[in-house]
C-alpha cells in the first residue's frame, strides 16, 4: 500500500504558472509509471501526463508544450510544471501510481481565472 499526497494547487491568472507535487509514502521506482490526471466539474477524469522508470514522458495533446512532468526518485516525488495556464486547465489534479496495482492521491484544486 502506498499513499500519494498532492500539493501546489491554487488560483492563478491565465498565462501564469504552477508546479504541482506528488509525494509518495514509498519508493516510486516500485511502480512502472507515475501519472497526472485531472477532472473538471461535470466532466470525466482525463489523463494529462505520464513518466515511466526510464524517464520517458508522454502528454495529452491539450497540454503538450505547456506542461512538464518530472520525478525525483530520491524524494519519492513526481512534479507537474504547468506554464501558460488557460481557464480550461481548471480542474482537480490527481496523481496516480501505476504498477501491479493503481494508487491515487486525494487531488489538488487548480483554478485558472482572472
Amino acid at each position: 500500500q502506498v499513499q500519494l499526497v498532492e500539493s501546489g494547487g491554487g488560483l492563478v491568472q491565465p498565462g501564469g504558472s504552477l508546479r504541482l507535487s506528488c509525494a509518495a509514502s514509498g519508493s516510486i521506482t516500485n511502480f512502472a509509471a507515475m501519472g497526472w490526471y485531472r477532472q473538471a466539474p461535470g466532466k470525466q477524469r482525463e489523463w494529462v501526463a505520464i513518466i515511466n522508470n526510464y524517464n520517458m514522458t508522454n502528454y495529452a495533446g491539450s497540454v503538450k508544450g505547456r506542461f512538464t512532468i518530472s520525478r525525483d526518485n530520491a524524494k519519492n516525488t513526481v512534479y507537474l510544471q504547468m506554464n501558460s495556464l488557460k481557464p480550461e486547465d481548471t480542474a482537480v489534479y490527481y496523481c496516480k501510481a501505476a504498477g501491479r496495482g493503481d494508487y491515487w492521491g486525494q487531488g489538488t484544486q487548480v483554478t485558472v481565472s482572472s
